[in-house]
């Protein structure tokens, strides 16, 4: 029985990953757990430069093949310089959105084929996967206003209710299909009734 754990948090904007993810490391430190904690796009030097170049607005639109490409990039340096690393060593590694993350915004969002995107992240993640993914779930129009209400919108946060619509319902999908992976959990609960429920899914 391997020591070590990969858990990814997934969700629209505003369903409070951010807080969720820093919980489950305290949680899991109150143990004895050696945690890295991490974030997509980001969680290294080079992956948070691009997450920069994903995140900022432009006047010309950025293709989708190239936000495509961009994410998964990122993604292949995070891997190589944090997760598996730190997986090796036998540390827990949380990380606030993952691969499946592109399959809901690049592919549910945009359009791009799930086709494509299962080539890149066989590419990218070869054996790697999560042991665990918790999906943190709330309404659009909920987690939206969230965001808003914590300042400017980036790129990404700046998308139309329906994209987010087409995203939130992949993510549930993806939640179906692999049920021995996923567990949902509704964020648009009392923040300590999804820290109860967090809990008891981590436990």
């Amino acid at each position: 029985m391997k020591k070590s754990k990969f858990i990814t948090i997934e969700g629209i904007e505003g369903t409070g990953k951010s807080t969720v993810v820093q919980y489950i490391r305290d949680h899991l430190q109150r143990s004895g757990e050696k945690i890295v904690l991490t974030r997509e796009p980001g969680g290294t030097e080079i992956a948070e430069a691009i997450r920069k170049v994903i995140l900022r607005h432009y006047k010309e639109t950025m293709a989708e093949d190239t936000e495509l490409l961009l994410y998964f990039a990122g993604r292949a340096q995070h891997i190589a310089s944090v997760i598996r690393p730190a997986l090796e060593a036998g540390k827990t590694v949380i990380s606030d959105r993952f691969t499946d993350a592109s399959f809901a915004y690049q592919g549910a969002g945009r359009g791009i084929s799930v086709e494509r995107l299962k080539v890149l992240s066989h590419w990218v993640l070869k054996d790697l996967k999560p042991d665990l993914t918790i999906l943190l779930d709330v309404p659009v129009e909920v987690g939206l206003a969230r965001a808003k209400g914590r300042g400017t919108l980036d790129r990404i946060e700046s998308e139309t209710i329906e994209f987010f619509e087409r995203v939130r319902q992949c993510y549930l999908d993806l939640a179906k299909q692999f049920p021995e992976q996923y567990r949902i959990v509704d964020a648009n609960q009392p923040l300590d009734a999804v820290k109860q429920q967090v809990i008891s899914i981590i436990q």
